[in-house]
């Protein structure tokens, strides 16, 4: 069987003592892509050909899981019950940052001083989908994308509003949006785990600056998105022209040309 990401260059980053393995694919500015649960699928790694496509150069760090597997049930819950008890993952605390967030800042920066351009565009998933949010405390970032961003996990109704991260990078995310970066937003409007209170809080706090793509998953749906359709950008996206999972892509695409190529 064909290795999904033997198309990819495979380096590793350090920073601060941790070394990860980094996979690497075309030219042009760079997009941090930060795979969801339960890592870097064929999915995530078919996104990151896509953003490497228009011009950028796509780079997936390994964050969590087997590099190039195929996600199922089992794999999932396995890599969530290691990030609960990872001290990189913030999977429950409120007004906390992912540890995490700072080694990916750090090659957010390599990347830019490698690739060149005005800056870096970063794309979360799922459990890392609030990490994009983190790391537009640096001035690099300057195309960040939350996918279903669901840390931290929303067990309460403060939890569901929450977004990850400290009350100190909130006034800083705050000031990069007043300076003109824009966030983008992807979730299914079923989607129990990035609940609609999180797009609602995002919404108060950064005004015009957070636009928020809400795709209609409910029963009976027009376009026939499952009752637990939860991954925009992978495991549910419908490619097909004219489909709202392909426009949301396409959006998430148009901002990284505007903000990174124009």
């Amino acid at each position: 069987m064909n290795d999904p990401l033997d198309d990819f260059a495979h380096e590793t980053f350090t920073f601060e003592g941790n070394t990860r393995p980094v996979y690497r694919i075309g030219t042009g500015p760079a997009v941090i892509v930060i795979s969801e649960i339960p890592g870097i699928t064929p999915n995530v790694a078919r996104f990151a050909r896509m953003v490497a496509a228009i011009g950028c150069t796509a780079v997936m760090p390994h964050v969590f899981g087997d590099d190039g597997r195929a996600p199922t049930m089992r794999l999932a819950l396995g890599e969530v019950a290691r990030a609960c008890v990872s001290k990189e993952f913030a999977v429950l605390a409120l007004n906390r940052t992912s540890p995490i967030t700072v080694w990916l800042r750090a090659l957010a920066r390599s990347e830019h001083e490698r690739c060149g351009g005005p800056g870096v565009g970063a794309v979360g998933m799922c459990l890392t989908g609030g990490f994009a949010l983190a790391m537009m405390i640096d001035e690099v970032v300057l195309a960040p994308v939350l996918s279903q961003p669901s840390l931290p996990f929303p067990v309460s109704a403060k939890h569901r509003s929450a977004l990850g991260i400290s009350d100190a990078d909130v006034e800083r995310v705050k000031e990069r949006v007043a300076a003109g970066v824009c966030v983008l937003g992807l979730r299914f409007t079923g989607d129990k785990a990035s609940p609609p209170e999180r797009f609602a809080a995002l919404r108060e706090l950064l005004g015009d600056g957070f636009v928020g793509v809400e795709l209609d998953s409910s029963p009976g749906n027009a376009h026939g998105h499952r009752k637990g359709a939860h991954s925009v950008l992978t495991e549910d996206l419908d490619d097909r022209p004219g489909t709202p999972t392909r426009e949301a892509l396409d959006q998430v695409l148009e901002l990284f040309r505007s903000r990174l190529l124009a």
